[in-house]
């Protein structure tokens, strides 16, 4: 890029930005960088910069820049969830991409700064993945890499296993019997217990844990008797990441929704020529373009439902078209709210709630939505509809977003049988496990708790527990 190039970029990124604050976003101040395409795919790979190195990281980056040489596909921008945010523009893209990107980059900062979800995430990430990897680095020198690959691997595979309400530091608090024996009663008897020979508590037989735990991954840091201070010194910065990461996997397509939504009327109230229009245009329709029946595009998905309610709560009703709420309970709208409503939406929604309270029957049919399932034909599996009853369709998508897509397990008895083994229970669903990963990852869980681990399913209809010492899968009913 040449210095009058830069220039140019530079002007329209503080435009862009006033013009952002002129329509009503409040994003956190960005700090842009413009770099190739291998930087851009490789901080998507690895989802943070200078975060540590896995061989996983390695093989998404290829896997993404081969896409990218092929033409399959092209990520045109990142931005990291801090303050002031981080955002990297692809050095290929020429200027109306790049006033594109910008706006973008601006809605999805705004979105970090006001969504209720991401209250709480550490705006310094990026420099606690340094701090992470140094870390880890020194590990690596220390106990060799294969090692400490090898123990990234079975934590990786569990990673999402997370409690977010729980404390990110630290092991939990213990209880007060635990901690304080303090007597109750007035100022005598306070004296009078001081003088006395405290009698020791009867020991009590406490269940590990007390109640089921959802934390795997702080329940194993805390709890394993295998692994040394190192170890369980990775397990909390591994857990300490995907904490930050969550609010993102929540809020993927309202996110991306509101990112879209606010690149197009920020590029339409920017003075751009007659031939700028049109290829901002000829971008903006490759963004928002539908997804496949296997796979929803959250860019177009999110941008239909925000301009929808936008529509609604503006008055703009068909006069056939009955008004309801998510309940389907008929109602009356203010007109001239659509606005308001629409930053309502962006401060308070994930996008369950999102997808359940603003996916109508008009926009199911719009977007063609319809559940699917794999049908036998003349010998040849076929993709046939299964579902087209839009409340259906509407709560199959909004139950494939439980705990952000990853099944639901809890701790429930760190020494079962009185063998130091671990028992987890699957909460099912109706959506049965992938068994080729679970037995995968039962494999890693011993290696982290050091005993035999049992995980309570569902198979074929029946509750099933399977069990592994390491080596063998074995599987029983209940």
């Amino acid at each position: 890029m040449t210095h009058a190039e830069r220039a140019e970029l530079e002007r329209w990124i503080e435009l862009i930005y006033e013009k952002a604050l002129e329509l009503g976003l409040d994003p956190f101040p960005v700090h842009f960088e413009v770099v190739p395409a291998h930087i851009i795919y490789e901080l998507g790979a690895y989802a943070l910069p200078a975060r540590f190195s896995h061989w996983t990281f390695g093989r998404d980056y290829h896997v993404q820049k081969t896409m990218y040489e092929y033409g399959v596909s092209r990520i045109y921008e990142l931005v990291f969830n801090t303050n002031p945010a981080q955002a990297f523009l692809l050095d290929v893209n020429d200027m109306v991409a790049h006033k594109l990107v910008i706006a973008h980059v601006y809605g999805h900062s705004d979105f970090f700064k006001n969504n209720i979800y991401f209250e709480h995430t550490d705006r310094r990430m990026v420099e606690r993945a340094r701090l992470h990897a140094e870390r880890i680095r020194a590990y690596e020198m220390r106990y060799g890499p294969l090692v400490v690959e090898q123990f990234l691997d079975a934590v990786l595979s569990i990673e999402e296993h997370i409690d977010p309400v729980l404390p990110t530091y630290g092991a939990p608090p213990r209880k007060q019997e635990e901690t304080d024996q303090t007597p109750v009663g007035d100022t005598f008897e306070d004296i009078f217990y001081m003088v006395q020979p405290k009698p020791k508590p009867e020991p009590k037989k406490r269940k590990i844990p007390e109640e089921p735990q959802k934390d795997l991954l702080l329940f194993i840091r805390d709890h394993s008797r295998v692994l040394e201070d190192w170890q369980r010194d990775i397990i909390s910065m591994i857990r300490e990441e995907m904490i930050y990461f969550l609010p993102q996997i929540k809020t993927k397509i309202i996110n991306e929704g509101w990112a879209s939504y606010w690149h197009e009327k920020i590029l339409e109230n920017l003075p751009l020529t007659p031939d700028e229009h049109v290829q901002f245009r000829r971008l903006h329709s490759a963004v928002i373009q539908p997804g496949s029946r296997l796979s929803l595009n959250p860019y177009y998905v999110g941008y239909k439902i925000l301009r929808d309610i936008e529509r609604r709560w503006n008055g703009e009703i068909d006069p056939n078209e009955e008004e309801t709420d998510w309940m389907g309970f008929r109602i009356e709208r203010p007109v001239g709210q659509g606005m308001q409503k629409l930053f309502e939406v962006r401060t308070i929604e994930c996008d369950q709630t999102f997808l359940h309270k603003y996916l109508t029957e008009k926009l199911v049919r719009e977007l063609d939505l319809y559940t699917y399932r794999v049908e036998e034909r003349n010998g040849e599996l076929v993709w046939v509809v299964d579902e087209t009853d839009w409340r259906k369709v509407r709560n199959t998508l909004v139950d494939s977003l439980t705990n952000f897509g990853v099944p639901v397990l809890t701790v429930e008895d760190g020494d079962w049988e009185h063998r130091g083994e671990l028992y987890i229970k699957h909460h099912y669903d109706g959506k049965p496990l992938d068994m080729q990963r679970t037995t995968r990852c039962l494999r890693y869980l011993v290696k982290l708790w050091g005993r035999p681990v049992h995980l309570e399913t569902v198979v074929d209809d029946k509750r099933t527990l399977i069990s592994c010492d390491g080596n063998s899968i074995t599987q029983r009913d209940v």
